[in-house]
């Protein structure tokens, strides 16, 4: 049965319009993207089986264009708008987490660095540059490794440092396996780069490991 045959309370367009986005599922809000079913399918079942193909939000984002639009009824025009509307989201969470003290908000870098480091389908080495005031100066992503380790080099992350006149870095990396749970490299890469840092006066303020669905923070674990 096509959505406009759909009780009005039922269609995604209009029941987000009275309840809010966060009412609708995630096939639901694929659904007002897709605008349209095919034969048989109706726009929220292209989002199920977008969803199902992939797994989950996460593991779409992270499929080249290639695969999103091999779901029947996508093809690249759709495909398009879906990249369009996740990096204006990112950019979004970028803007917030620059906004103001890292420290002072420090769940708007943590969203910002999940919702664009999780995705990824390889592992990403960052670093959020500070200056004395905790302000966020650049976010940059300094190294991108194979599915299972990153080659990251302290000599080039302290030259970066310099560069950027920074007083403090949170660092990030995720990991691509699903699990944030830091590994014991990540510990002795984290105390390398502490090391390194304290040399020229920035300080480590935390290293976050982002996993499909949870982040960990070194700082709090007592890491650091």
């Amino acid at each position: 049965m096509p959505i406009t045959d759909w009780p009005e309370g039922e269609r995604p367009r209009e029941k987000l319009l009275a309840r809010g986005a966060t009412a609708l599922s995630d096939a639901e809000l694929l659904a007002i993207f897709l605008r349209t079913g095919v034969r048989g399918k109706s726009a929220v079942d292209l989002g199920r089986d977008m969803l199902g193909r992939h797994g989950s939000l996460n593991a779409l984002f992270a499929a080249d264009d290639r695969e999103i639009a091999a779901t029947l009824g996508v093809g690249m025009a759709k495909c398009a708008q879906l990249r369009a509307a996740f990096e204006l989201a990112r950019r979004a969470l970028e803007e917030t987490a620059r906004a103001g003290d890292a420290l002072g908000s420090p769940q708007a870098v943590r969203r910002y660095l999940q919702f664009s480091l999780a995705p990824r389908p390889h592992e990403v080495f960052v670093a959020v540059w500070l200056d004395a005031q905790h302000r966020v100066l650049k976010m940059q992503e300094l190294f991108a490794g194979t599915l299972t380790q990153t080659s990251v080099y302290p000599r080039e992350v302290v030259k970066d440092a310099l560069r950027h006149n920074a007083a403090a870095v949170i660092f990030a990396h995720n990991h691509p396996s699903g699990a944030a749970e830091p590994s014991r490299a990540d510990e002795f890469l984290t105390q390398s780069l502490k090391s390194a840092l304290q040399l020229v006066d920035v300080r480590v303020l935390d290293h976050l490991v982002v996993g499909r669905g949870e982040v960990v923070s070194f700082a709090e674990r007592g890491l650091l």
